[in-house]
């Protein structure tokens, strides 16, 4: 008769958090993890999302609104418009939640270097997400310069001050969880001191990228520490969540099996095809082809930006299809959808393009806007040639002005 397994200690769930535990999920990534792509994960079976890490600094001051025609909650600041006066201000979209469609299963990662600004951005989420994952993992300069992402990683004993004052200041006030994302650190000796500091400030959730800070995606993921960091992570009650290379959901349950972690996450492979989550059981990867148009489907359902569509499209297309090249010089969503014959959501199309303002009206008060910009151009450079063309005549010793010759000698102050 066999000897049952002692049960691991599990740290409390919150009432309005997540447990991490057997869940395959989507990777925060940035543009592919925008609302459209999050639900597109969903749809085809992922059972978690995360959305794109976002800056504390970019969240504070933005305004929540319900958007009435999609009922997205959306957070937006006013453009500046780069200090061009003459241009009418928009409203930004920052971030965008399907409370329907993704209540109950949304991460929101911060980007952060201080507990401060980190507690005041997370404040302004809490209520409309499952949790708050900090990245502390992100090698790119854009989010290491600023003492983000993988840089936490120098600054172990900063990077759970950060945590706490989430845990005690936002975790605990609206009842969700608290994890972090991080990578391998040069030793396991190193990784194995950081993961046991950081599962001891409150937290629900760790993932691990196994990955170090140098390597890039092409690089192979490294596993050999990843048993250990699960046992870490159990010995405190805390989800592990691995990260790195995983292709699909067979793949992801495979790894969790022989390495004795909780969960997975699906970066790349479901930035390629969203499809990635649905298992060999399930009939596997979907054409292309089913998958764009599901895509395009959420993205005009939420009226995602044109740019983060056209950008996703180049993703979920085969390169070699001949409809690669002129979806990327479509300047609309109609145009989007004509290419790709999808008659049936052209009304749609035409609708968001003008919400957008990338209908025909917008592209013709956009022409009148260049051109007057052009006539304003032309009007100053001639200006200019006049200008030169007066100094070059001093300087030859006669000056022509209202129909005044003076001749070299004689003040002009005298007309």
């Amino acid at each position: 008769m066999s000897t049952p397994q002692p049960q691991r200690p599990t740290v409390p769930i919150p009432q309005n958090g997540v447990d991490y535990r057997r869940k395959i999920v989507l990777a925060p990534m940035v543009r592919s993890g925008e609302l459209p792509c999050r639900l597109l994960a969903l749809h085809y079976g992922a059972d978690l999302v995360w959305g794109p890490e976002t800056v504390d600094r970019a969240m504070i001051g933005t305004t929540r609104k319900i958007n009435p025609r999609t009922g997205c909650v959306e957070w937006s600041r006013i453009s500046s418009n780069g200090g061009r006066p003459d241009e009418v201000a928009k409203e930004n979209v920052l971030y965008r939640v399907d409370p329907k469609r993704e209540g109950g299963k949304l991460i929101f990662q911060i980007g952060t270097a201080k507990p401060e600004l980190a507690v005041q951005a997370a404040k302004l989420v809490a209520g409309d997400v499952s949790g708050i994952d900090v990245n502390a993992g992100c090698p790119k300069p854009f989010s290491t310069s600023g003492g983000m992402g993988a840089a936490l990683l120098r600054t172990p004993d900063h990077l759970a001050s950060i945590l706490r004052a989430l845990v005690e200041e936002v975790g605990k006030v609206w009842e969700i969880g608290i994890s972090v994302k991080i990578r391998l650190l040069e030793t396991p000796e190193l990784t194995r001191e950081l993961v046991t500091k950081l599962c001891n400030t409150g937290i629900t959730g760790l993932t691990i990228h196994c990955r170090t800070t140098p390597m890039r995606p092409r690089e192979r993921a490294i596993r050999q520490q990843l048993r250990m960091i699960g046992e870490i992570c159990h010995e405190h009650g805390v989800a592990c969540v691995m990260n790195g290379d995983v292709a699909n959901r067979d793949q992801a349950q495979e790894l969790i099996h022989e390495y004795d972690v909780d969960g997975a996450m699906i970066a790349t492979a479901a930035e390629s095809n969203g499809s990635a989550f649905r298992s060999k059981e399930q009939g596997g990867l979907r054409p292309w082809q089913e998958v764009v148009e599901q895509y395009l489907q959420y993205a005009l359902s939420v009226e995602n930006k044109y740019g983060n569509t056209k950008f996703t499209l180049s993703q979920l297309m085969p390169g070699k299809s001949p409809l690669y090249k002129p979806l990327s010089m479509a300047r609309s969503y109609t145009e989007c959808v004509q290419l790709l014959s999808l008659e049936d959501m052209s009304p749609r199309a035409m609708e968001v393009d003008e919400i957008l303002g990338l209908g025909a009206k917008q592209q013709q008060a956009e022409k009148k806007q260049k051109q007057k910009q052009k006539q304003a151009t032309t009007e100053e450079e001639s200006a200019h040639k006049r200008r030169k063309t007066e100094e070059s005549q001093i300087l030859n010793g006669s000056l022509v002005q209202q129909g005044n010759v003076f001749e070299p000698g004689q003040s002009a102050i005298a007309v």
